[in-house]
């Protein structure tokens, strides 16, 4: 692919450009994404016109600036990793937002939602534009899909069978269940998982953020099966 041509941001408008000091005087903000496309126009299908002309001022790395949002698609499709990541709602959970955001970073195959259709799309940042999500109205239809896509249900909770995160060697094709933030995971979930894992803490809380339990819980998978990382 062609390599971005050199010094091709613009500034943004100009309310996002200042901002003031505690002197009263406007300092520069930092400029997001790039300008037009400088030079002569690059060749492929993958290329968006209409970026190349106005500048592409999406939240995406720069590999794709430039890119048509179906062949940002295509391109991840073409690598995404092994796991699934699956979250319950029952009660508009807004930690699932950030958890689609974390799946994209990670590249996970697809992000499941267990319950409620709709779901709080804030802290997704557009990112599930480039991430695929389904819907499961129960855990029945979501257990009885990953057992047709031979897909071990690994739970991630605190239950008296938990066994830690940190020891416990993933499966590389696997479906990391999240339960809802406060109740945790269901009952239904937790028998169905041929697992639940939980992760270790070393201060006075007894749980963390649903979000941040699934960005380490990914971490850990990407260590054991993209960096070959062995558990002890």
């Amino acid at each position: 692919m062609t390599d971005l041509p050199p010094n091709t941001a613009l500034p943004a408008p100009a309310e996002d450009l200042t901002g003031t000091t505690h002197d009263g005087e406007a300092e520069a903000k930092p400029e997001v994404g790039v300008g037009p496309w400088e030079g002569e126009l690059p060749e492929g299908e993958h290329w968006d016109p209409d970026l190349l002309r106005d500048g592409d001022r999406r939240n995406v790395v720069d590999q794709y600036r430039y890119w048509k949002h179906e062949a940002i698609v295509t391109d991840l499709d073409s690598k995404r990793h092994e796991f699934h990541i699956a979250i319950e709602n029952w009660q508009h959970d807004l930690n699932i937002g950030t958890v689609v955001r974390t799946a994209n970073a990670f590249l996970a195959k697809e992000v499941h939602i267990i319950g409620r259709r709709r779901w709080n799309r804030r802290g997704a940042m557009v990112t599930d534009r480039y991430q695929h999500v389904r819907h499961h109205p129960t855990v029945e239809d979501f257990v009885q899909w990953a057992e047709g896509e031979g897909l071990a249900v690994i739970g991630i909770d605190i239950f008296p069978d938990s066994v830690p995160l940190e020891t416990y060697d993933l499966p590389k094709k696997c479906v990391l269940v999240f339960g809802q933030e406060g109740p945790g995971l269901t009952p239904e979930v937790h028998d169905a998982a041929v697992a639940t894992l939980s992760i270790e803490q070393f201060g006075s809380t007894r749980s963390m953020n649903a979000a941040s339990a699934a960005a380490i819980a990914m971490h850990a998978w990407v260590r054991r099966h993209v960096f070959q990382q062995p558990v002890s």
